[in-house]
């Protein structure tokens, strides 16, 4: 745990009382504070009570006496509305923050030179992050892996000079970090999201900019106009980011070409290739080239040695529900993406495999449906759809590709593993990426996830898939 010290005599506010909020309040009352949480929700309240975190109805209490409001990231800041914690904290004056920005203070206080990596983006960021601690972990470093991954940063050991903390950050998170400073910040990519939240695609993107505009190494995706615009403002402000693409070469950047890692740049000796991602299954499709550059060009600028890094690369086990490989039956592999929620994150999964795609899709819809997958129609054999989705979903297949209206994730996998197993093709893929929520059939995506993974495993035939 993280002692917040920085608030030590004084009395602060916390809403929002899941994982992170919990750890928040442990972390203040460490650090001798006076704590008064509360959440809407009783269970939540229950949960904290019983964790020994003080529990007020901030509904009546008096704001005068509170220094700040640590608030949750998932509760509203500004847009639709803000919370109405947020207008009593700004009524009475005082600052409102996140846990993220209690880190900061405790950093800059204790130990600001320790290493500190941010990574940001719409998409990508967990597997990111997630790389980029195993590339460190791989040097020797001692790592700190959390945020909005995981382990809620103030749960994490204390910053210190010889060990690495490295942090998800999601736009709502940034939001309420004001001294974020990172040594090393990542911009993966940004497209539409969250704008219910914050208004407009600008004011989105103008939070993520913040990461990078205030890191000692930026780091930025070069791929999509707003983070080409970021980088370019930050070097009219002085600062040279490092750049780079899996759409095409750059002239002054780091850049994919096919499943080689190419540096272009003037860091010193390290011209061209320097590391491949072929028949690395946990690093499969376009999307997974960009984020293995990102963590790579982080590695490198907290000290990992070029030959470190190919290695380090090829052992890279992935994350539970994205694009995880749980098994294979002969030639047929099963693919666990249950994270894709959206059209979008199925977008990189159908990217990654070129035909014979037998899909699992559906689950409560997103705005938008699978309309946006049509291009990748051609590669789907047989689509087998499920959950409140399916009847729109068919209707958006139409005639384009085959497909069974199957229901339930039990039944769908019995279709699409009896059709896999009688194609032709040479590596058929068995694909969960619903493309929708799991809330009408499962707890989470995880649940979900968790749910196919032991189905496939009781398949007759199926071997566990071991990630290399």
């Amino acid at each position: 745990m993280i002692r917040v010290r920085t608030f030590a005599g004084k009395t602060v506010a916390l809403f929002g009382l899941g994982s992170s909020g919990r750890a928040t309040a442990l972390a203040l009352m460490a650090g001798d504070a006076t704590v008064a949480a509360w959440d809407d929700k009783e269970e939540a309240r229950a949960n904290a009570a019983a964790e020994g975190v003080p529990v007020v109805d901030l509904s009546s209490a008096d704001w005068s006496a509170f220094s700040a409001l640590i608030l949750a990231p998932g509760v509203p800041l500004t847009h639709p509305a803000p919370h109405w914690t947020v207008e009593k904290a700004r009524a009475a004056g005082i600052e409102v923050i996140g846990d993220i920005e209690l880190f900061c203070r405790e950093r800059a206080a204790s130990a600001p030179d320790a290493p500190f990596l941010a990574v940001t983006g719409t998409n990508g960021k967990s597997t990111t992050t997630a790389l980029l601690a195993h590339l460190l972990r791989c040097a020797g470093r001692d790592v700190a892996l959390g945020g909005n991954i995981g382990t809620p940063i103030l749960a994490l050991p204390e910053p210190a000079p010889d060990r690495v903390h490295v942090i998800e950050m999601s736009s709502f998170q940034i939001d309420l970090t004001p001294s974020l400073a990172p040594t090393a910040g990542v911009l993966l990519n940004l497209t539409p999201d969250h704008l219910d939240r914050h208004g407009t695609m600008e004011n989105y993107a103008a939070v993520k900019e913040r990461l990078v505009a205030a890191s000692r190494y930026p780091i930025i995706g070069y791929d999509d106009d707003y983070c080409r615009r970021i980088a370019s403002r930050l070097r009219e402000c002085g600062k040279e980011p490092d750049v780079f693409s899996v759409l095409g070469s750059l002239e002054n950047g780091w850049f994919a070409e096919g499943s080689s890692l190419v540096c272009n740049t003037t860091w010193p000796g390290f011209q061209g290739p320097f590391a491949d991602l072929a028949g690395i299954r946990s690093l499969r499709g376009r999307h997974n080239a960009q984020n293995a550059l990102a963590a790579c060009i982080a590695a490198l600028r907290l000290g990992v040695q070029r030959d470190q890094l190919g290695p380090a690369l090829a052992t890279f086990p992935g994350l539970p529900h994205r694009m995880e490989e749980v098994g294979r039956a002969g030639r047929v592999i099963f693919i666990n993406d249950s994270k894709a929620t959206n059209a979008d994150s199925t977008e990189k999964a159908l990217a990654a495999f070129p035909k014979d795609i037998y899909w699992i899709a559906g689950g409560r819809p997103k705005e938008g449906g699978i309309t946006s997958l049509r291009s990748y129609f051609p590669r789907i054999a047989k689509a087998y759809l499920i959950g409140e989705a399916a009847e729109d979903f068919a209707k958006t297949l139409g005639n384009d590709v085959p497909y069974e209206l199957s229901g339930t994730l039990d039944l769908a996998l019995e279709a699409a593993t009896r059709d896999a197993m009688q194609s032709s093709g040479s590596e058929p893929v068995v694909l969960l990426s619903p493309a929708c929520a799991s809330y009408d059939q499962f707890k989470s995506f995880e649940h979900r996830g968790d749910t196919f993974r032991r189905l496939v495993a009781a398949l007759p035939g199926v071997e566990s898939a071991n990630q290399s």
